[in-house]
């Protein structure tokens, strides 16, 4: 899916590896729903996704840890030995802490527990992408981009949309706002393709969830103007 926002990264390209077949084509169309991210392909064993890694070069894989043959944690281990820094988002039923302390020794982005929701995954997905931008390119980072880079899922994945919004359109609005870094909801209802008053209600819940800041901008005549500005991901409260 291509996102509508002017935005200068292209999508990120996306491997899906389960060996079930039906939920790889459930988190395929997880992937495909949010906007900046596309999937170029799906494993069913270790040894496929070690393959179709190098072979198509994604920018993430999303990665299970009961594979019939390698296991997601060898799988991982496996592409870090070769110096692959591919992002990786575990996503499986294992629990076992040893499990996760692998995950994480690994570099793992992040670690989901099946089954989840479409909103769990979207979380992490704009969370991946918001690191994967905040050091794109070859210029010095500074304080607030290594913090993006670093910080885990923040609040905004923990508090629930207000009914009524969707996690699509809610992902939307999230990128537009960090895009621009301020803007009306006047100015994220043009970037979106949404109605105003919608365009506020999802900026009023980025407010509530942390991912943003609102102040008022006075001048002229009439109500002063709500300005929306994009909260640094280690500025974000949990």
């Amino acid at each position: 899916m291509t996102d509508p926002v002017s935005d200068p990264v292209p999508d990120l390209r996306v491997l899906v590896v389960d060996d079930d077949f039906m939920v790889a084509s459930i988190h395929t169309r997880f992937v495909e729903r949010t906007p900046g991210f596309t999937v170029v392909g799906q494993a069913a064993t270790g040894a496929a996704a070690l393959t179709e890694v190098e072979r198509l070069r994604p920018d993430l894989v999303l990665l299970d840890v009961h594979l019939p043959d390698l296991g997601g944690i060898e799988v991982l281990r496996r592409l870090r030995a070769r110096g692959d820094d591919v992002g990786v988002v575990v996503v499986t039923a294992a629990r076992e802490a040893d499990t996760v302390r692998a995950a994480a020794a690994g570099g793992a982005a992040h670690y989901l527990v099946k089954p989840f929701e479409y909103d769990d995954l979207v979380a992490r997905l704009v969370a991946f992408r918001a690191a994967h931008r905040a050091l794109a390119g070859d210029h010095p980072a500074d304080q607030a981009e290594i913090d993006t880079a670093f910080a885990p899922v923040g609040r905004a994945a923990r508090v629930p949309l207000p009914k009524g919004l969707s996690p699509e359109t809610a992902a939307l609005v999230a990128a537009a706002l960090d895009d621009a870094g301020e803007v009306s909801a006047t100015e994220c209802a043009a970037a979106v393709g949404i109605s105003r008053v919608s365009a506020r209600r999802y900026l009023e819940h980025l407010v509530t969830a942390s991912r943003a800041t609102v102040r008022l901008q006075y001048g002229g005549a009439g109500r002063p103007e709500r300005r929306y500005t994009a909260r640094p991901t280690g500025q974000r409260t949990t």
